[in-house]
């Protein structure tokens, strides 16, 4: 059996531009909960985080709907494509 090190906890974000701000962190662990529970239909998710009362990474007021959640993950992507261009890989 092999050891983790610490080094190697930190391989699953060796491809990251930029480390995820907390409200990226928060919406990706609200997703996940909600994936592991058999969600995944994207409108019941939308309806979900607001259930949830996650707050839009954006910044943005208003509530979660389908449209705002594919807006909100792809302006996350946009983002971290951006970071990982400007700083490659494990910043």
């Amino acid at each position: 059996m092999t050891r983790r090190t610490s080094d190697q906890s930190k391989l699953k974000y060796q491809s990251q531009g930029r480390a995820m701000r907390p409200e990226e962190d928060a919406l990706a662990k609200a997703m996940l909960k909600h994936f592991a529970a058999g969600t995944h239909d994207f409108t019941a998710l939308a309806a979900a985080l607001q259930a949830d009362g996650i707050a839009r990474p954006s910044g943005q007021a208003g509530p979660w709907t389908l449209a705002v959640l594919e807006e909100e993950l792809a302006a996350i992507n946009k983002d971290l494509d951006h970071a990982y261009a400007e700083n490659g890989y494990g910043a």
